[in-house]
């Protein structure tokens, strides 16, 4: 019994890698659409989301099957609960994803992020696309201390995010409401991505410690 329920957290733990590899590899395309008026990277973002939310409910359904047949106890049970924790999140950060796409695809053939905000999107989506490979060396090897990082890299995201609206709320922004409505929106959906980054590396210390981490924000 053991070893089957060993085999199967282990088959959990790939599920939650594959996921994290998927909604890296999505912010980087929708990044390129967003940046390029790509309208076939972001539909393919848009269609791929979908794979991720049939990997979510994989996750769950053999999370719950876990726990109804082996009836998990202590850090077992801590493994299988968390695994649930950190699908959600990774689930969330594919929607955002998807929501970078969608705004790539709705100005197209125009460019979403007029010259000005350039550099500040193109600095969020690589510290993000850095916290999403952490996220799988994170779930590879369970590392708590690659884990606790992934706040220091948030905190550089929120940065660029003030910078951002420090940009559109200047009495010099040429672009009226409509182009700064969408640069907060873009903001917010890489902002929120590297929160749920964040939210993964602090399941995957509370596994380890069994000690809840307690955000600085």
């Amino acid at each position: 019994m053991r070893e089957e329920f060993q085999a199967e957290l282990t088959e959990v733990t790939r599920l939650l890698v594959t996921m994290a590899e998927s909604v890296r590899a999505a912010l980087r395309k929708a990044t390129t659409a967003l940046l390029t008026a790509d309208l076939e990277a972001a539909q393919a973002v848009i269609r791929r989301d979908a794979d991720v939310d049939a990997i979510f409910q994989q996750v769950e359904a053999k999370v719950a099957d876990i726990i109804v047949r082996q009836a998990p106890v202590a850090v077992d049970l801590r493994r299988a609960i968390t695994a649930l924790h950190i699908s959600a999140d990774l689930e969330r950060m594919g929607d955002l994803a998807e929501h970078v796409a969608k705004t790539a695809a709705r100005r197209h053939p125009s460019p979403a992020v007029p010259a000005e905000l350039r550099q500040v999107f193109k600095g969020m989506a690589e510290i993000a696309d850095q916290m999403a490979e952490k996220i799988t060396d994170v779930l590879t090897h369970t590392d708590a201390g690659l884990a606790a990082e992934l706040e220091k890299d948030d905190d550089a995201i929120d940065d660029l995010e003030r910078r951002l609206f420090k940009i559109m709320l200047a009495d010099d922004w040429p672009y009226g409401a409509e182009t700064a409505i969408d640069g907060a929106l873009l903001g917010r959906f890489y902002e929120r991505y590297a929160d749920h980054a964040v939210n993964i590396g602090e399941h995957t210390i509370y596994l380890v410690t069994g000690e809840p981490v307690t955000s600085q924000d």
